[in-house]
């Protein structure tokens, strides 16, 4: 969800992480496949991010969602946004995304800074869009995003294991902070983000 860019005036969400990111990897994780049927206009709207592979470009940051529409010339707007306590102030970063290939295949390359793009695999996704296992373009990227700010445990338990089933490290997982007051409260204290 929250691929980065690593140039040290933007804020953290944009941060390009390592060489393959730069390289412009928009594969997938080996051994793994996209959704197929994917809807990209029932993929749209705000998605809360419940458990993560964490990184460098989103360490400590907590009521992370991620916000996707359209723009004008058909590719889509992705808009990270997250709060760091520590700083006491929210980050936010502003992307796009295409389709790698056909438009009903959850694979898309992301981009938060110039040409230099990631890939974005929705890897499981249930009939009604309400939750997502989405990978980077390695096993060192894995989310778990939710319409709601929080997962029911078996949905989330089902998620985990397949990610599991698919060799990504789910030991090293962190569940996201969406605590709903906590979330509202900090909207008041940082910086909002435009």
């Amino acid at each position: 969800m929250l691929l980065p860019s690593r140039l040290p005036h933007y804020p953290r969400l944009t941060w390009l992480a390592p060489f393959t990111l730069l390289a412009g990897c928009t594969g997938v994780p080996e051994g793994t496949q996209p959704v197929s049927d994917f809807r990209i206009d029932h993929y749209l709207g705000q998605w809360y991010e419940i458990a993560r592979l964490d990184h460098g470009f989103e360490e400590g940051l907590e009521c992370v969602t991620a916000e996707y529409s359209r723009r004008d010339d058909g590719d889509i707007r992705v808009i990270n946004r997250g709060y760091d306590p520590a700083e006491q102030r929210w980050e936010s970063a502003e992307g796009r995304a295409s389709f790698v290939g056909a438009p009903d295949v959850g694979h898309l390359k992301v981009s938060f800074f110039g040409p230099f793009y990631a890939g974005y695999s929705v890897l499981a996704l249930d009939d009604s869009y309400q939750h997502a296992l989405v990978a980077g373009p390695d096993r060192d990227y894995l989310w778990i995003l939710s319409r709601d700010p929080t997962l029911d445990a078996p949905t989330y338990t089902a998620l985990v294991s397949r990610a599991r089933e698919l060799e990504f490290p789910v030991d090293e997982l962190i569940q996201v902070s969406q605590d709903p007051e906590a979330c509202q409260r900090t909207e008041d204290v940082g910086e909002a983000p435009g």
